[in-house]
């Protein structure tokens, strides 16, 4: 499958993976910053932003990691290696794919796949059902409502720590994802576990906001199950989504994850 993609800067190839209802613009507020330090991959995951669909039946998430895997080649240079970074639902696939033994470095913002009991997962899926449920109520006054630092506040204030920073137009198409990507039901129910390390000395940093509503920040006591390697990061007051609360520390994050072993 061709994803699609953009490219930035030069230097080391970082592909940046966003998460779940959002694209490869959720890394706009970081770009510039990393630009200047690595070739920047983003792309849009299958069945998001302008990439094709991801075909019906499949396990979603090994798939998922399948295609991301599979393009990897095509758009970095032949004979580099390859770094990720991902956020929530990219986060998986950023560490998955340093399982697999398949990239240098995996940095993970706010990584999905570490619930610490089965409630604790009930409780991420309800949150995602209940904002898509009341996005779809608020579809028909969301562009007033968006148009307001208050209105972005209240409407995204489960994604960010800092919403009001989230400009309206980015605000409005983040909504009209939510209300419509069918991946959200689809992934509720799949098997979030990590395939076993082939390589344990692949760099992995694990970043976690203190303010995140989604995958709260205890989860990240769980990181070290699966990679005992990770660094791991707590940053207080920042949101699920984190790439605009505070673009230079996670800019910083991104670049020192990627420097190599």
């Amino acid at each position: 499958m061709d994803l699609a993609y953009r490219v930035f800067g030069k230097g080391p190839t970082l592909v940046l993976i966003h998460g779940i209802v959002h694209c490869q613009d959720a890394w706009n507020p970081v770009i510039p910053l990393l630009a200047k330090h690595r070739r920047v991959v983003t792309i849009d995951l299958p069945s998001h932003g302008q990439s094709p669909q991801l075909p019906k039946g499949e396990k979603c998430l090994q798939a998922l990691a399948d295609e991301v895997e599979g393009f990897l080649p095509k758009i970095t240079p032949e004979g580099d290696e390859v770094h990720v970074a991902g956020n929530s639902l990219g986060g998986w696939l950023a560490l998955e794919l340093a399982a697999r033994g398949v990239v240098a470095s995996a940095t993970a913002l706010s990584p999905g796949g570490f619930w610490v009991s089965k409630l604790d997962r009930v409780r991420t899926n309800k949150t995602f059902l209940a904002m898509r449920a009341v996005a779809r109520v608020a579809k028909p006054v969301s562009r007033p409502l968006l148009n307001t630092k208050i209105g972005r506040s209240v409407a995204l204030g489960a994604f960010f720590g800092r919403p009001w920073r989230v400009s309206p137009d980015d605000a409005i198409r983040d909504l009209d994802s939510l209300t419509s990507n069918t991946l959200i039901d689809v992934i509720q129910g799949e098997d979030w576990a990590y395939s076993p390390q082939v390589d344990p000395s692949i760099p992995v940093t694990v970043q976690w906001g203190g303010g995140d509503l989604i995958l709260p920040v205890y989860e990240s006591a769980k990181v070290r199950d699966s990679f005992p390697q990770a660094r791991v990061i707590v940053m207080p007051w920042i949101g699920h989504v984190p790439m605009i609360d505070d673009p230079e520390e996670i800019a910083a994050i991104l670049i020192e994850g990627s420097s190599g072993r």
